[in-house]
C-alpha cells in the first residue's frame, strides 16, 4: 500500500473509526446492546456512516474492552463508565505533569534548589532528624 492509496495512513490512526458494530461484537465477545449502553452513558460516541451505521475506533474498542472487563467482574455498568473516566483523566493528569518536570528538570538543572519533594518532605519543612 503506498501514500497515494485511498486510505493513507488512516489505518494506523488509533481514532479512524475503522469497525463496524458487527466486527467490534465480535472482537470484544460482546453484544450490540452492550456497545450501544456504553454510547448512551457518553462513555464511547461512535461516528455513523453515510448511511447511520455505528463505526468505532481501534481507541474506542479499547475503552469498550476496558468497560466490559469491569462489567464481567461484577461492577455495575454506569459505574465502569465512571470508572474509565476517571483512570482516563488521572493517565492524563500524569502525563502532563511527566512534561512540566522534564521541563522544569532542564530549566533547574545545577541550580541546587531542593523543593522538598526530592526528600518526601513538603516544601518549606526543615528535617530536624
Amino acid at each position: 500500500m503506498t501514500a497515494e492509496s485511498p486510505l493513507g495512513g488512516r489505518l494506523d490512526d488509533d481514532d479512524y473509526p475503522a469497525y463496524t458494530m458487527g466486527r467490534a461484537v465480535e472482537m470484544l465477545g460482546t453484544t450490540a446492546g452492550f456497545l450501544r449502553a456504553l454510547g448512551e452513558a457518553r462513555l464511547i460516541t461512535p461516528l455513523r456512516s453515510e448511511g447511520g451505521h455505528r463505526r468505532y475506533s481501534r481507541y474506542q474498542l479499547r475503552i469498550a474492552a476496558r468497560a466490559r472487563e469491569l462489567v464481567d467482574q461484577g461492577t455495575p455498568i454506569e459505574a465502569a463508565c465512571r470508572i474509565i473516566i476517571l483512570e482516563d483523566q488521572l493517565e492524563e493528569a500524569q502525563r502532563i505533569n511527566a512534561e512540566y518536570r522534564a521541563a522544569a528538570g532542564g530549566a533547574d538543572a545545577g541550580t541546587g534548589t531542593n523543593t522538598g519533594t526530592e526528600t518526601g518532605m513538603s516544601p518549606g519543612t526543615e528535617n530536624t532528624g
